[in-house]
This record gives structure tokens, sequence and C-alpha cells, in this order.
């Protein structure tokens, strides 16, 4: 079974509660998505292993450290997962970025696959799927499935909130994706929206309706 990291670094705490708030702006809401993003990145790229290499300083040789094993690549899933993007890629300039669009059926009401553009080096990178919210699963599940068709190996997931419904649903459809949140909220309410939530991500970052 996965795992579910909750991050309880202050900061990321802190911000949060500003994107909860009903009362914050676009302006201000895209700007906090991007900067708790840029923090969770730090957070998950953690056990990112190590070689041994030696530099140059200005005064002499330093034994130092460089990021080895798999490359990385950012999926964001359309097109609220975008609101979290640049902040990781500021952390992580190096990573490739792919796209997974997405959208609900109106009669199954299941999550349909529009458009996928990945790296080319599926195999030889660690993914970290994207979207701020995790509410019934569906999106997220769709998304991953999407990456393992094209031959992706190692994926994680990354999201603001999500519902104890969502990351039951992607632990069970994909028992090998850890998932790492900024929260992990009560539950979903009668509309598959995260209660107590955010809101809708897309419009708040967007300012549509």
């Amino acid at each position: 079974m996965s795992k579910v990291f909750v991050f309880d670094h202050p900061l990321i705490q802190h911000k949060l509660t500003y994107i909860r708030d009903k009362s914050t702006g676009t302006k201000e809401f895209r700007e906090l998505v991007d900067e708790v993003a840029g923090l969770m990145a730090f957070e998950i790229t953690r056990d990112l292993p190590l070689k041994d290499v030696t530099v140059e300083t200005p005064v002499g040789q330093a034994a130092s450290k460089k990021i080895a094993g798999k490359k990385l690549g950012l999926v964001p899933i359309l097109r609220a997962g975008l609101g979290m993007t640049d902040g990781i890629l500021r952390m992580i300039p190096a990573a490739r970025v792919g796209h997974v669009g997405l959208y609900r059926d109106p009669e199954t009401l299941k999550p349909v696959e529009y458009y996928v553009k990945l790296p080319a080096d599926v195999k030889e990178r660690e993914f970290i799927v994207i979207d701020p919210m995790l509410a019934t699963g569906g999106s997220a599940v769709e998304a991953i499935n999407s990456l393992k068709k094209r031959g992706a190996r190692s994926i994680k997931l990354m999201c603001l909130v999500a519902a104890p419904e969502g990351v039951e649903a992607v632990q069970e459809a994909h028992p090998d994706v850890d998932i790492f949140l900024a929260a992990l909220d009560e539950k979903l309410n009668e509309k598959g929206y995260i209660v107590p939530g955010l809101g809708d991500a897309g419009d708040r970052l967007f300012g549509t309706k």
C-alpha cells in the first residue's frame, strides 16, 4: 500500500490558511499556491539519492554532493495543476514538464483523457503528478493511468488538500504511488467538494466561475 505524507512544516501550514480563506483574492491566491508548491517540492525531494563529487573552489578542493539517480518530470493535471508548476520548477529547474488533460464525461461522470504530452524519456524519469485538490480521486487515478500506459515506472502524487475518499481511491488503484499533501481534510460533501477544503482551485487560480 502506498504511503501518505502530510507536511506539517510551519510555513506550509501558515500559507495554506490564507489559501483556504474565501476572502483571499485571485492574485494572492495564485502567489500563495505557487509558494506552497515550492515548499512542498523541498519536502518531496528529501529522499533523492546523492553521489559524491569534488569541485574546485576559489581556494581549494571541496568534497561535495550532487543529485544522482533518475531525472525528474513534473506532470500537472490541466488546468489547476498549472498553478503549482512554476513554484516547483524554481526549486527543480532541470525537471521536464509534461501535461495531462482530463474532462468529466457528463453521463458516466468519469474522467476522460483528452490530452497527454510527456517527455520522450518516460521510462528514465521519476514523475510528480500535480493537482491542488484530491477529491474523489478520479482525475488523479486516470492521470497516473495515462503515465503508466506510456511507460512511466516511478510516480508520486502531490496535492495541496485531499479528502480521505480520494486518498483511498488512489491507494486502491495505484498502491505503488506515494501521496504528498499539505492537508488531509474531513470528507467530501454531496457535490463532491472537499470539506472544509478551499473551494474550486481552478476557478480561484484563474479568476473564473
